[in-house]
């Protein structure tokens, strides 16, 4: 394959205005996500001196985006996505423009900023459901992976560019000028989408309430395409997230030292952004499923080999490659979920998703943390890097679909939900799950109706 193969495809920001403009916005918008996560961070501890308050930070970022989620993923599912963007972005920008108020004000109880997070937080819970359905809607299907690989970079990009800029800010001006640098973004955010068309839902909308998000669930369990993808995801995060045990391996294995402690972040970061970088082998390929279970797979083991090395650098090597095979899962099951699940779903698949993404990486930490205090920090890693990729060899033996060459989507232009086969070809045969009856699960009745740290959802 020539080496232009192999670099990050840019096709879509060609032949797309509508999506060049908008992947613009949201960079700008994300940066300002970073810098304010930072302040945040700073202000709080700044203020208090305590490492409890600082962690509520996380639990005021978290409780929203999965209390929230998942009942946002039905209402958009009956909503013009657009308009709900909009609407979301502005209730974001009134938030941090509150948050540069008390900056510049000063001497506000650190309860009130975590409630403008908390708030901040629910706004964007809503408004990345909404966001799930753009790319498959603007961009040819043979051009969704190349046009989420881009999202995934340059949110990678502003993730490792964020918080150095927020760093100089602080030091420069203070928190104000931070947050309303993160006020102002949305300004581009919402020129990006002001110029998307009209997105309603493609077919009928989600059925109202408890009932809708019932609806999705149900999808999830009984599309096993779907629900394989989310599962080994899940698998990644819950049973081998490596961040909390960095500390505890620096001090076993390479003497406490602080530089080789930050190398550790710095090396997931890289593979990650060099992965995404040289993504167009992947996306071009068109086989999403095989490249995902690969992917988490060879993440489980670079996770295991870190936790067998005693050599900094081979540890070092053992985590970018880690990083790397992160993101190339990470963007094919995006490509999977946004290309077989039909439009009047994709709310709450999506909303499901980002929960999973909340959730699976704070749970995996813990399970380290716990294991470890019963063992070592590198037992901790082999263990959950080997059952890591047991979980993921039990989901690609156990689903076929995964394994065939690309995903079938709901059909042109029908977004028809009741489609819940997601059968690949060369595999008729796989259309769901059979229960005790004999039928496929599937959505029922004709009317129901998308990091250490993750990226402001923007």
């Amino acid at each position: 394959m020539r080496l232009a193969g192999t670099l990050l495809d840019l096709r879509p920001l060609r032949t797309s205005p509508v999506f060049r403009r908008l992947l613009f916005g949201r960079t700008v918008s994300t940066l300002g996500g970073f810098m304010t996560m930072v302040t945040v961070l700073y202000q709080v501890w700044d203020t208090t001196h305590s490492a409890v308050w600082s962690g509520a930070v996380g639990v005021a970022q978290a409780l929203p985006m999965v209390g929230v989620g998942l009942f946002a993923g039905a209402w958009v599912d009956r909503a013009d996505r657009r308009r709900v963007y909009l609407g979301t972005n502005v209730g974001q920008a009134v938030c941090s423009a509150l948050l540069a108020v008390q900056g510049f004000t000063g001497h506000v109880p650190v309860v009130l900023v975590l409630a403008l997070v908390a708030v901040q937080a629910s706004f964007a819970a809503v408004s990345a459901p909404a966001a799930g359905v753009f790319v498959p809607r603007l961009l040819p299907k043979d051009q969704v992976a190349a046009g989420l690989a881009l999202h995934q970079v340059t949110g990678q990009a502003m993730m490792l560019l964020g918080p150095a800029v927020a760093g100089l800010v602080l030091g420069w001006w203070g928190i104000g000028v931070c947050y309303l640098f993160d006020a102002l973004s949305f300004g581009l955010s919402f020129y990006g989408a002001f110029g998307l068309p009209a997105l309603p839902p493609q077919g009928e909308g989600a059925r109202p309430g408890l009932h809708g998000v019932l609806d999705g669930l149900r999808f999830l369990t009984g599309h096993r395409v779907v629900r394989g993808a989310l599962v080994t995801d899940l698998a990644a995060t819950l049973l081998s997230m490596p961040v909390s045990l960095f500390p505890l391996v620096n001090t076993e294995r390479f003497g406490g030292d602080p530089r080789t402690l930050g190398l550790f972040l710095s090396a997931l970061a890289v593979g990650g952004v060099t992965a995404t970088a040289l993504s167009g082998a992947v996306t071009r390929r068109g086989r999403p499923g095989p490249v995902m279970l690969c992917a988490s797979g060879t993440w489980g083991l670079a996770l295991a080999g870190f936790g067998l090395t005693t050599s900094a650098w081979a540890g070092l090597a053992m985590l970018v490659l880690a990083g790397a095979a992160d993101a190339v899962a990470v963007l094919s099951r995006s490509t999977i979920v946004q290309t077989v699940t039909p439009d009047a779903l994709l709310g709450r698949v999506t909303a499901a998703e980002l929960v999973v993404g909340q959730a699976g990486p704070h749970l995996g930490n813990l399970r380290a943390g716990l294991v470890a205090g019963w063992s070592s920090g590198a037992t901790a890693l082999v263990t959950g890097g080997l059952l890591c990729l047991a979980a993921v060899t039990a989901v690609g033996a156990s689903t076929p679909e995964l394994r065939g060459a690309a995903p079938a989507g709901p059909g042109p232009d029908t977004g028809d939900p009741a489609d819940t086969t997601g059968a690949l070809p060369g595999h008729p045969e796989c259309v769901g799950e059979a229960g005790p009856t004999g039928d496929t699960a599937a959505v029922p009745g004709p009317s129901p109706d998308t990091a250490p740290t993750p990226l402001p959802e923007r």
